[in-house]
């Protein structure tokens, strides 16, 4: 189906609003309690490991990781409703199912825990989907999206122990296959057609030169 006017719609805000308010409500419940929720993460190659699936994206270590991924995942959701308003759910869902699942596989034996993974999925989607498309305004999102995050990209590779760089690329892989297989789905470039003036075509010759028409002639009338 293809749709090129972009409409506002509530869930563009609302969506992102809960999945933030959720994560930053779990994390509170952490620290006031005095819980601990890595164990709930993804451990790689382990049954009960699997859980962390679903559970993992709403869990952080620290502050400054819960805030690192915040931001992003506030801007990415906003992108992903407000553009791809048809395949939005679709994106998120299954993404984040197929990341999952791609870092219980890749993963190092240890506790795979944030919300990082579904933000590279978001801006690798959103990124490659301009580019596939070859729709100019989402093509113009996906230059915003490498000034604002290209620099993430270095973290699909195992820079730093204590990030989960499996979880990076995973959401990466899954953000582009998902840019790929979805490319004739959600808003799609307008096809402009031209009729043909056979009239405006008389006025060139084969060579292309341009002919004006002869200028009419008027009889002069002398009045008596």
């Amino acid at each position: 189906m293809s749709e090129t006017n972009f409409k506002f719609r509530s869930n563009v805000i609302a969506i992102p609003v809960i999945v933030i308010f959720s994560i930053w409500l779990i994390y509170f419940i952490e620290i006031k309690f005095g819980f601990n929720f890595n164990k709930y993460g993804i451990y790689p190659k382990s049954l009960i490991g699997l859980r962390g699936i679903l559970f993992s994206p709403f869990i952080h270590g620290d502050t400054s990781h819960l805030i690192n991924n915040s931001i992003p995942l506030f801007v990415m959701l906003g992108c992903l409703y407000y553009f791809y308003q048809n395949i939005a759910n679709k994106i998120l869902l299954i993404g984040l199912l197929l990341t999952g699942i791609l870092t219980w596989i890749l993963g190092r034996p240890s506790y795979h825990i944030g919300a990082s993974g579904i933000v590279y999925l978001l801006v690798s989607f959103i990124f490659f989907s301009g580019i596939f498309r070859k729709h100019f305004r989402l093509i113009a999102l996906s230059l915003a999206v490498v000034f604002l995050y290209g620099s993430m990209v270095w973290y699909i590779f195992p820079m730093e122990e204590r990030i989960s760089w499996e979880g990076h690329l995973s959401g990466f892989l899954v953000g582009f296959t998902f840019a790929f297989l979805f490319r004739k789905e959600g808003p799609q470039p307008e096809n402009f057609t031209f009729s043909k003036n056979e009239e405006f075509e008389k006025l060139f010759d084969e060579q292309g030169n341009f002919n004006p028409p002869p200028e009419e002639v008027k009889e002069e009338v002398n009045e008596v």
